[in-house]
């Protein structure tokens, strides 16, 4: 899927610099293994600590896409510290992180690592939704019983650290069509949406069919109603 707005309708973006460049290997729970080039950044809309992680032969990638060719394999990862550190199977985190952090690696491009606990509410406020959740409400209800949006994350940040590595054209790895949206609004152009797997489980199939039913991801949930 490719998506074009009207130049009218992209903002201008305030420029951020790379702050810090430094290798880490990498090694998952499964045993896989990688190495990223991890950036930080200054002048960052929102203040907060994103990390931008380059996996594979990122650079050419960006550079191919610079020169016309084909767009490097991005993914903007929401932190989530129950599924992505605890393994919980209540989301799909951990396992979409994980699997991107391969998928990016093998094709070349980068990983955003987004300070966006639960969906922008934040720990606390996350761990207060799973309770609503346990009595009832789905996950966008839970977060309006909290007073808060049922989505209040943010992309800024995200382009503008696409911006300063030079990613301004990204194949976007993601079933999130907001992120599409905010991304190209933001001045980076998305060439294709690249569906993530299916990380499906008995604790996450209600969160799963809300997220395809209530914000369109791109999920086939075939044993999920």
């Amino acid at each position: 899927m490719t998506l074009t707005l009207g130049a009218d309708l992209v903002s201008p973006v305030p420029s951020a610099e790379v702050r810090t460049r430094v290798t880490v290997p990498l090694r998952f729970p499964d045993g896989y293994a990688t190495t990223a080039e991890v950036f930080t950044f200054t002048g960052l809309a929102d203040g907060g600590e994103h990390l931008a992680l380059g996996l594979g032969n990122w650079r050419a990638a960006v550079d191919r896409a610079a020169a016309g060719g084909p767009a490097p394999l991005v993914r903007p990862h929401s932190e989530c510290l129950t599924g992505d550190v605890f393994g919980s199977e209540r989301c799909d985190c951990g396992p979409q992180l994980r699997e991107a952090a391969e998928r990016i690696t093998e094709a070349g491009g980068v990983l955003l690592y987004l300070r966006q606990e639960g969906r922008g509410i934040g720990l606390y406020a996350k761990l207060d939704a799973y309770a609503l959740q346990d009595a009832g409400l789905d996950t966008y209800q839970a977060n309006l019983a909290l007073g808060r949006g049922e989505d209040e994350r943010d992309y800024t940040a995200a382009a503008q650290m696409l911006h300063a590595l030079g990613a301004d054209r990204v194949r976007l790895l993601s079933n999130n069509p907001d992120k599409a949206v905010q991304l190209e609004l933001q001045g980076v152009a998305v060439t294709e949406r690249v569906a993530t797997g299916v990380h499906l489980s008995a604790a996450n199939a209600r969160y799963l069919t809300v997220k395809r039913d209530h914000t369109a991801h791109t999920l086939d949930l075939p044993l999920a109603g």
